[in-house]
């Protein structure tokens, strides 16, 4: 398959886990013989921070000042596409889906990766300006980065006929054990972008053991931390970890925890791509507590889970031997389940699927599969 994107951006992972993920989805959908075109808005704020200007085989990276020195190049490639497909955050989505709606690809898709925040922005009433005027409806297929009720309120509220998760999920060629970096080595670390949403589990599970435990060294990794934000003496801050790093920062810590944003932890059924980062790097998980997360992870044998302070501090007092053993085995289960090589494979039933028409059930037959 030819599959064309009009995304976010792919080029940086500075402050931007969209970048991760389509990296590890591009490089395994390489693998398998399809071929990914990924168009980008080069923003002043990405290209500073711009760490990757290339993609891997086939695939190819267009970075555009604006859609008008692209035209061309977008009418060539919507022409001759398998898929074409805009995601949330797109700049000037909008417009774009309308593009690739009016375009004669097999599969006309829309992948939300914040469908809980595309939800909460239209319920509080605020433009989503990457969604089209008309919603979802026109769209062969809708993919979600979060499941469970985020896609009944996908068809709902915005009109989406076909929908489908497509969870986060990880390279292993980019995330494996590695050696520890001295200078980050600590008790329990924090990696992810500054968000107002998370900030109070982050505070729970994470700034109240280094209040109750000035003893132990707790380490943070992200970008966007306001000036205001209330560092301790036992916490050090890495302004940001480029990718490759990754491994090498979880591996610095015995635990590392994993919140999720606030619209995703509502809605469940939304790992964040840093649980199964950790979990790949053989790096044991403590989380805050979701619905769904037992699909991805087995609480307390796969993975710890915390809803407030006193619980984290147990975590980080378990016995070392405890949590390697833990850590063993969720990077068995993410190898087998949660790689970019998986959501791949997903994602080409997902739109195999999609290009044949929609059966609706008969009454008595949903009755029955409600059943």
């Amino acid at each position: 398959m030819k599959i064309v994107v009009f995304g976010l951006s792919i080029s940086s992972a500075w402050g931007n886990g969209h970048a991760t993920l389509w990296r590890g989805l591009v490089r395994a959908l390489d693998a398998m013989g399809h071929e990914v075109v990924f168009f980008e808005k080069d923003v002043p704020y990405y290209a500073q921070h711009r760490d990757v200007d290339k993609l891997t085989g086939r695939s190819r990276l267009v970075l555009y000042a604006e859609l008008a020195h692209v035209e061309t190049q977008i009418r060539n490639h919507l022409r001759d596409c398998d898929v074409a497909m805009v995601t949330s955050y797109c700049p000037e989505g909008a417009l774009l889906c309308e593009r690739v709606l009016a375009s004669s690809a097999s599969v006309r898709a829309f992948y939300d990766l914040d469908t809980p925040v595309t939800l909460e922005r239209l319920h509080a009433g605020e433009p989503v300006p990457y969604l089209p005027a008309q919603g979802l409806g026109g769209f062969d297929l809708v993919l979600s980065y979060t499941g469970g009720r985020a896609l009944d309120a996908l068809r709902r509220e915005l009109g989406a006929r076909r929908v489908a998760p497509l969870y986060g999920s990880v390279d292993p060629e980019v995330h494996a054990p590695a050696p520890p970096r001295r200078e980050w080595k600590g008790d329990f670390s924090y990696l992810g972008t500054y968000a107002a949403d998370r900030q109070a589990a982050l505070d729970a599970l994470f700034l109240a053991p280094a209040r109750a435990r000035p003893d132990l060294k707790l380490v943070i990794g992200g970008s966007m931390y306001p000036e205001g934000f209330p560092w301790r003496s036992n916490i050090w801050y890495v302004a940001h970890v480029p990718p490759p790093l990754h491994p090498a920062f979880y591996a610095s810590s015995p635990l590392t925890l994993s919140v999720t944003r606030g619209p995703m932890k509502e809605m469940g059924w939304c790992p964040s791509g840093r649980l199964f980062e950790a979990a790949a790097c053989g790096v044991p998980v403590l989380s805050d507590e979701f619905a769904g997360l037992e699909d991805f992870y087995t609480p307390g044998s796969e993975i710890l889970v915390a809803e407030d302070s006193d619980d984290a501090i147990c975590a980080i007092e378990r016995p070392r031997e405890e949590l390697a053993r833990i850590a063993r085995r969720a990077r068995e289960r993410t190898l087998a389940e949660h790689t970019a090589t998986n959501r791949a494979r997903e994602l080409i039933a997902r739109l195999e699927e999609a290009r044949r028409p929609i059966v609706h059930a008969a009454p008595d037959e949903r009755r029955a599969a409600g059943a």
